[in-house]
Formats: C-alpha cells, sequence, structure tokens
C-alpha cells in the first residue's frame, strides 16, 4: 500500500481508489489470478497425459485393458462435472485418510463409519490439523489439479482415440510392409499424425477447461471469482476503510474482460500450433490445414 493510504477518509478521487485496490484483501485477489494460471498450467498437460493413457488403453488388443479405457471414458463423461467434482473430492479424501488411518492407528477399535460421519484418528488427518496454513492451501490447490486432470482427461481421451482412428491405415499398412514393429509403428507413424486430427477437438477442450476454472470455488480453493464476489459485495464503514455500495457488476465485468482476453490468446496461439503440426503431414487433413494456412 502506498504511504498516503494511512488516513483513507482524507482521500478522493483516484487517490482513494488506487489506495483501495492495493488493500491487503485486494491482493488476494490478484494472487487468485496467478492461481487460476497455475491450474491450467499444470492441469492442461495432466489431463493430457490421463487422455493419451486413456486413449491408448481403449484401442488395446488386451479386453481388459479396453474395457477399462472406455470404461473411464463413459463413466466419467457421463457424469455431471459439478457432481463428479463434489462426490470425487469427497471420496478421494476420506480413501487417503482411511489408508493413513490404517496405517498409523492399527489399535483403533470400532468402524470409521459412524452412521453417516466419517471419523479417523488425528494422526490421520489430512492436512494435519497442526500443519501450518499454507499445506492446507498446496492439499487442496493439489486435490483440485487432480480432479479437473481426471475429469477433463476423461474427454482427451475420447479426442486423441478418435484422433488415432482417423490416421489413415494406408499410412499403418506402408509402415508395416516396411517391417516395422506395433511399438514403431505407434511412436513413428501414429502418434506423430494423430495430432493433426486431435487439435481441433483438444482446442475446444482447453476453452471448456479455462471456462471451467471457477469451478475451484467448489473444491475449496479461493479463486477470482470467489474474491470477486466477496470484494465487489456492500462494504460500511463498520467493517473496513473503504466503503462502498454493491460494486459486484464492475468486478465481474473485468473477469469477463480477463477470460475475453485470455481466450482470445489461446486461440491465437492454437491457430500458429495447428499450422505448425500440419506443416508437412502426409495426411489428407494435415493437406487441408497446411494449405488453408
Amino acid at each position: 500500500m502506498f504511504a498516503f493510504c494511512t488516513d483513507p477518509e482524507t482521500l478522493s478521487g483516484l487517490s482513494w481508489l488506487s489506495c483501495y485496490l492495493t488493500t491487503g484483501k485486494h491482493l488476494s485477489i490478484y494472487v487468485s489470478v496467478g492461481t487460476v494460471l497455475l491450474l491450467l498450467a499444470i492441469t492442461a498437460p495432466a489431463a493430457l497425459l490421463f487422455g493419451f493413457g486413456g486413449a491408448v488403453a481403449a484401442r488395446s488388443p488386451l479386453p481388459p485393458l479396453a474395457w477399462a479405457g472406455r470404461g473411464y471414458i463413459a463413466i466419467v463423461r457421463g457424469v455431471p462435472d459439478i457432481a463428479f467434482f463434489l462426490f470425487f473430492v469427497i471420496a478421494l479424501d476420506q480413501f487417503l485418510e482411511w489408508l493413513r488411518h490404517e496405517w498409523k492407528c492399527p489399535d483403533w477399535e470400532g468402524s470409521v463409519w459412524r452412521g453417516s460421519d466419517f471419523v479417523v484418528c488425528a494422526e490421520a488427518k489430512l492436512p494435519l490439523s497442526t500443519a501450518a496454513g499454507w499445506v492446507h492451501d498446496v492439499y487442496g490447490f493439489a486435490v483440485a489439479v487432480l480432479t479437473f486432470a481426471i475429469v477433463f482427461g476423461a474427454f482427451a481421451a475420447n479426442v486423441l482415440y478418435g484422433a488415432m482412428r482417423a490416421v489413415p491405415r494406408a499410412q499403418l499398412e506402408t509402415a508395416e510392409a516396411y517391417g516395422m514393429t506395433r511399438r514403431q509403428i505407434f511412436r513413428r507413424i501414429l502418434v506423430p499424425q494423430m495430432w493433426v486430427y486431435a487439435l481441433p477437438g483438444l482446442s475446444n477442450l482447453w476453452m471448456v477447461l479455462v471456462k471451467a476454472t471457477p469451478l475451484l470455488f467448489l473444491l475449496g480453493v479461493e479463486d477470482i471469482v470467489y474474491w470477486a464476489r466477496e470484494l465487489g459485495g456492500a462494504k460500511t464503514p463498520r467493517f473496513t476503510d473503504y466503503p462502498h455500495p454493491d460494486w459486484r457488476v464492475w468486478y465481474f465485468g473485468a473477469l469477463l474482460v480477463f477470460y475475453l482476453a485470455f481466450t482470445r490468446l489461446s486461440e491465437v496461439v492454437l491457430a500458429r500450433l495447428t499450422r505448425r503440426l500440419a506443416r508437412g503431414q502426409a495426411t489428407l487433413g494435415g493437406a487441408a490445414q497446411g494449405g488453408s494456412a
């Protein structure tokens, strides 16, 4: 905060606004922007990894592995995102605490379920009640990343599975004729060429992921939407040095500009990536996209 902000009652106009926007609570909304960007930076490759694994499993010649891959895609895609976010986080948290409970408290008598309550010993809690605040924040963020990665990984798996099937069979047969093994064909022919077909679907999935970041609030992470509602609500002199009426429309308007600008930047980057991947690809999709670039 600026030095002249020590007495807000003497301020007016731009001076008052500059002091208001640099209070300790406002620093929280600026930090939350970084939290959202960090979530996207970690979740996108993690979801792509889940998706790639699911797609490879779904096209496996081994029936159990293929069933597992297709089941993962079907189940996660078939459950509403909000319901999955609410259920999975609770289930995962309780499962991890149950594992720690079995390990750290083997002498515990009775069940961890007491009616509808889930109760474990204090040593098994995640995080521990004595842990620092930042530990709780990191744990909540890690659970959020894992949840986002699993959900969007299922959609990515469906896209990648379709992209693998779209690669012309003639390409694979030619590789077989040259004596390549299945692993070599997969690594040198199928995977490099599938990205041309997968990128449009992955681009749409990225946009959906960006718009889904407000779901962080459901996972206990204080994101920009939470702080926009918190800071934009009416404030009285009794609770703050910077009283103001209901300004949520301005805060959410700023969020609108932020998301529109971010998605526009994403479109530019993805368009350039598409042209780069399509260059030199010996597929109809690659030729079409390369020719239109």
